[in-house]
């Protein structure tokens, strides 16, 4: 709030628009206070807007472009995956969870070490995780690979990355991982966390001027049947990297000329004797972003 003391001004109230993004079927949509607008750009544009906020505010302000989108759960009933040719890359072992989990499962092979030491590192770890091929949106399946027996989703705040390196929004992004793959050689990263419909993403990218909060929760619910087998919850505020340096090491040397989206890491580690069965219902939510649902085939 700015308070002007000369009496011939009105104090004012300068209030921050967050909005969010959906990608659906037909075209882009955002919503604010309620309110549905209609965005006619493609989404590859939109994504790489470096001004996305100002553009996004300009069309709310205009009120020009309102729509009633069905709806199904709070959302627009088509909504897909918020992503068309970028890639997705991941940061590892930014929580300290993260790296001890690493550590345990890693430990028979040797490859402790290179956890504890990546925690510590000046260079963070950073890996292609999936393309848009591999990718899932809210409500659709997610693929357990066929020669793992251990694996599990990792909930993680995913920034949304326009090709000049700028950081436009951030959405939700689920990171199916099978532990025992790589807890049986690290250099089995690749395969551990790479392959069909590995990776989700929605349902909303949050376009705001500031990140989310650092006290803005990470909870995750894992639904078996009629029972809830796994549920937890973190605080961005636990994420050890910054955004910035996140986003600088990616694009070192490393041109994304669609844009890109970057995992975070997680900070929510299931049980080591817990590991994803067919029809298992995952659900994150983030606060200020919303909740994405999907179900193990």
């Amino acid at each position: 709030m700015m308070n002007f003391l000369n009496r011939s001004f009105t104090p004012r109230t300068f209030r921050l628009i967050v909005m969010l993004l959906y990608k659906t079927q037909s075209s882009a949509v955002v919503h604010h206070e309620g309110a549905w607008y209609a965005v006619d750009r493609p989404w590859n544009e939109l994504v790489n807007d470096e001004n996305l906020y100002d553009t996004l505010s300009a069309l709310i302000g205009s009120k020009t472009s309102e729509v009633s989108p069905a709806l199904a759960d709070g959302i627009p009933a088509n909504t897909v995956a918020p992503i068309n040719n970028q890639e997705i890359w991941a940061a590892g072992v930014t929580y300290f969870r993260s790296k001890t989990a690493r550590m345990e499962e890693s430990q028979d092979a040797g490859g402790g070490d290179f956890y504890d030491r990546v925690y510590d590192a000046v260079r963070p770890e950073i890996f292609l995780k999936a393309t848009a091929q591999r990718t899932v949106g809210p409500g659709q399946e997610m693929h357990r690979r066929t020669d793992s027996q251990w694996i599990v989703p990792e909930p993680e705040l995913t920034l949304v990355i326009a090709r000049s390196g700028k950081v436009i929004g951030y959405t939700i992004g689920n990171d199916l991982s099978c532990r025992d793959i790589e807890g049986e050689n690290p250099l089995y990263l690749p395969q551990a966390k790479s392959f069909d419909r590995c990776a989700s993403i929605g349902p909303a990218i949050l376009v705001s001027k500031q990140p989310p909060a650092n006290e803005a929760q990470i909870r995750m619910k894992i639904v078996r049947g009629s029972d809830v087998v796994f549920e937890d919850k973190t605080e961005i505020a636990q994420i050890k990297r910054e955004f910035t340096e996140l986003t600088e090491f990616l694009f070192r040397d490393n041109s994304h000329p669609d844009g890109c989206l970057l995992m975070t890491g997680t900070g929510i580690v299931p049980p080591d004797e817990f590991a994803l069965q067919r029809g298992d219902v995952v659900e994150i939510e983030i606060d200020g972003i919303g909740r994405l649902v999907n179900i193990m085939d």
